[in-house]
């Protein structure tokens, strides 16, 4: 019988407002985050380029399988990382194509045929005897007109 009663006291703990105001809001905080996955899916999958309305919809029906899912399936990176990297590429290319390198001492950029840094007039390269070629600072013979240095 004693059993019995404490059986019913905490049926009746249970049936306090409290415990249903409880619910309701565990209920309303992970509607909250699914709609919140929802908007994190369509504002990442327009950042990388993708059909961003299909994925949300996806998240949205799937809830957090349809995240998985999206997480499993995206493209591995931004639009802007692809476009930063392409001109990084092609300032490289530039920057090698036109004989232009960096001063040891100074750190600006200088021709590659310069003898002499025009900032810090540092000797770069020193000429041959012979034909006057810019030639390199540790090199004992001219590959131009073969005169020892």
């Amino acid at each position: 019988m004693d059993i019995l009663k404490y059986f019913t006291n905490i049926m009746d703990f249970f049936k306090l407002p409290i415990w249903r105001n409880l619910i309701y809001g565990i209920i309303f905080i992970i509607v909250i985050l699914w709609l919140a996955f929802v908007y994190w899916t369509y504002r990442d999958a327009r950042l990388r380029n993708t059909s961003a309305i299909f994925w949300a919809i996806i998240v949205l029906v799937f809830n957090f399988l349809g995240l998985i899912i999206y997480l499993i399936l995206r493209p591995p990176e931004f639009i802007e990382d692809v476009v930063e990297r392409s001109l990084e590429i092609r300032r490289m290319e530039t920057i090698l194509d036109s004989n232009i390198s960096k001063c040891p001492t100074c750190g600006k950029m200088v021709k590659e045929e310069f003898v002499l840094c025009p900032y810090c007039r540092k000797k770069l390269k020193k000429t041959c005897i012979q034909c006057e070629k810019p030639l390199n600072l540790d090199w004992k013979v001219c590959p131009y007109c073969k005169t020892e240095q």
